[in-house]
């Protein structure tokens, strides 16, 4: 009986039968994951994104804050377009535009937790506005939370450093600005009903 099946190809074990052989549901799975590649791809293309944006806008506002305190702080202030722009050092220990001075500590923690939610809604990110909206608020929020934490008067306490003062408004610097945009690029895109994973959805 062995020799027969040896001379005919019959397999001795369940296992030799399928070897050589695809299983049926091989191919669905190849092609789910074919298409799931292109997906991770763009997310990832995203999340780079998000991050080149944010590391610009603090490198920027980084860069602003160390110029204006080295050449003027303690000097009078410049002005750009005669009264309607100026830029004057000032040390704002409140929120963006000089609010809430009395609650540095509170913004510090908000500051945070900002960052900490843009860096989990990162992983499921595959929308570019999206992208460039995060980037700003992440870029800005770090660039205000690094003043909070090594500027005097103390960690966690540190005043910002404001600069651009236009006429008849709060005084305010480059990270105020970021955060801005991207807040209102986001309020935005929820209106036009574009989710941060890509979809787009209609009320």
């Amino acid at each position: 009986m062995a020799e027969a099946e040896r001379i005919i190809g019959t397999p001795d074990t369940p296992d030799a039968a399928g070897e050589g052989q695809e299983r049926p549901d091989a191919e669905p799975e190849r092609e789910q994951e074919q298409e799931q590649a292109p997906e991770r791809t763009r997310g990832k293309r995203r999340v780079a994104v998000l991050f080149a944006v944010a590391l610009f806008a603090y490198l920027l506002d980084l860069g602003s804050k160390m110029l204006v305190v080295a050449k003027l702080e303690h000097h009078e202030p410049i002005e750009i377009i005669g009264d309607w722009l100026r830029f004057a050092a000032i040390r704002n220990a409140g929120a963006a535009f000089g609010f809430g001075e009395a609650f540095t500590i509170i913004f510090t923690v908000i500051a945070a937790a900002v960052i900490v939610v843009i860096a989990r809604l990162a992983r499921k990110l595959h929308s570019l506005p999206w992208a460039i909206a995060l980037g700003l608020l992440l870029g800005g929020a770090l660039g205000n939370l690094t003043d909070r934490i090594f500027r005097a008067p103390g960690v966690f306490e540190g005043a910002v450093v404001d600069f651009i003062a236009p006429k008849h408004f709060a005084v305010f610097n480059l990270a105020d600005s970021a955060i801005v945009c991207g807040g209102i690029l986001i309020v935005i895109l929820s209106f036009r009903g574009l989710d941060p994973d890509g979809t787009v959805h209609k009320d």
